[in-house]
């Protein structure tokens, strides 16, 4: 059967083993939906990153095709030309594109990696990458209005959620996520919507904020602490407000909740450049004395082999004659030096002398093609456990002090996938082996009774 109606909630970093496991009997709006239809782990892009996987999964292309790694991407091959991921270099549809063309309804709100807004067959109010809510956010722009008024002040992001103000994130990520779903349950009353996506970043924010004071395994744990229940009663809340929504549907709306990657304890992190240095791959002119991020100093190129950005993985970049502006490996040992580094990358241990099981992949292995300009390694330290720093002048190549600000969680492979509906028979029941990020859209596209364009990078679950 085809459906007619389709509501993704898109929970970004949401965990299966909290949402499937620790806390599924506290969340009984996701329980039902779990009960009602089918449910499984879904595994994220590489890198398992906000952007591109929120695209990836929207496109079923991955993010060698789509053409960009994460937020900050190389333009060219010079040293200090980055540009950040938008809209704008998304150069394939997306599901709503498909579904707009065929004549339905869309609406979509706060989708990582729609600003600038974009022409929709609907409204479009874009995600926490728009510069401020003083920007054109909204398609159409007459729509801006109304959304500020519905929410007394639209929020776009959680502001400052690294920071040692545990009590102040707190207030700010319920305030922002109350909006947020306050918008979307106006938009689900007042709109005559066949597709109505949402995307809430409040449970990656409150991950990142709050991991060390619930989970007993994290390094910071402390039984009983004040903050210990935040991320179950936040999720708790944003269970509550799905049940609302979902109450504003027809029984027999297709409803998808899916988060585009997971969330796991980080053990610390790697000083990706440090460890450079340390192994005579990367010279600075003037070596700072205190932590000081990589883009601010003087590398000393004609004596750099390669250099490493930070963020929860590491990407890698090889200084290349011929290619780079000062390159000083020949492409004849490119392959030669690659080697080499990911044999060093993959031995680093932790301060103990452990090691810490770390991974480095060639991007031509992971991606059916390349665009853009490619990291030539993506890193992951300690299989996630650990994120990569970028800054220099750390002291040394361990550091337990985010450079960016507290932080204590890192991204992981899987996320959750529940495909249900508001009330009516599901199209698929129990529980699924793990599905891959590429097969969501397909799957959508055939439920919704819509041809499978060709070459797409997945293909549907059923």
């Amino acid at each position: 059967m085809a459906f007619s109606k389709l509501l993704i909630v898109g929970l970004d970093s949401a965990a299966p083993t909290l949402v499937f496991d620790r806390w599924r009997d506290e969340l009984p709006t996701l329980a039902s939906l779990i009960a009602r239809g089918a449910h499984g782990r879904m595994l994220s892009t590489h890198p398992p990153i906000t952007v591109p996987a929120w695209t990836s999964m929207m496109s079923s292309r991955d993010p060698g095709e789509l053409g960009f790694y994460g937020f900050r991407n190389r333009k060219d091959h010079s040293y200090d030309g980055y540009a950040l991921a938008n809209s704008a270099q998304v150069k394939v549809p997306r599901l709503w594109d498909w579904l707009g063309k065929a004549g339905l309804h869309t609406v979509v709100l706060g989708v990582p990696q729609t600003y600038p807004p974009s022409p929709v067959n609907g409204e479009m109010v874009t995600c926490f990458l728009t510069p401020s809510t003083k920007s054109e956010y909204t398609y159409p722009p007459s729509l801006k209005p109304e959304v500020e008024r519905v929410t007394e002040g639209y929020v776009l992001d959680v502001e400052d959620f690294r920071t040692a103000d545990k009590a102040g994130l707190l207030r700010r990520i319920y305030a922002k996520t109350d909006k947020h779903l306050r918008l979307a349950k106006h938009l689900l009353r007042t709109r005559p919507w066949d597709f109505f996506m949402l995307v809430e970043m409040g449970v990656d924010r409150i991950h990142h904020g709050f991991w060390s004071h619930m989970d007993p395994a994290h390094h910071k744990y402390e039984a009983g602490n004040p903050f210990e229940h935040a991320i179950r009663d936040y999720y708790r809340h944003v269970d509550a407000e799905l049940a609302e929504m979902l109450s504003l549907c027809p029984s027999d709306t297709l409803v998808l909740v899916v988060s585009d990657h997971g969330a796991k304890k980080m053990d610390g992190g790697l000083c990706f450049n440090e460890w450079l240095m340390h192994e005579g791959y990367l010279t600075l002119a003037d070596p700072p004395r205190k932590p000081t991020p990589i883009g601010q100093v003087a590398i000393d190129w004609g004596k750099t082999q390669a250099w490493g950005d930070g963020g929860y993985y590491g990407r890698l970049f090889m200084n290349v004659k011929g290619r780079e502006p000062s390159g000083t490996i020949a492409p004849a040992d490119y392959e030669r030096v690659r080697t080499d580094l990911v044999a060093g990358i993959e031995a680093i241990s932790d301060p103990r002398g452990r090691n810490i099981g770390s991974r480095a992949y060639r991007p031509e292995n992971l991606y059916r093609s390349l665009n853009g300009v490619a990291p030539d390694l993506l890193v992951y330290f300690g299989d996630l456990d650990w994120r990569s720093v970028g800054a220099v002048g750390t002291g040394g190549i361990h550091t337990f002090e985010n450079d960016t600000g507290p932080d204590e969680a890192n991204h992981d492979w899987h996320g959750i996938f529940i495909l249900s509906t508001a009330g009516a028979a599901a199209p698929l029941r129990g529980q699924l082996p793990d599905v891959s990020i590429y097969d969501i859209a397909p799957t959508l596209l055939r439920l919704m009774g819509q041809p499978v364009p060709d070459a797409l990078a997945g293909r549907p679950l059923h």
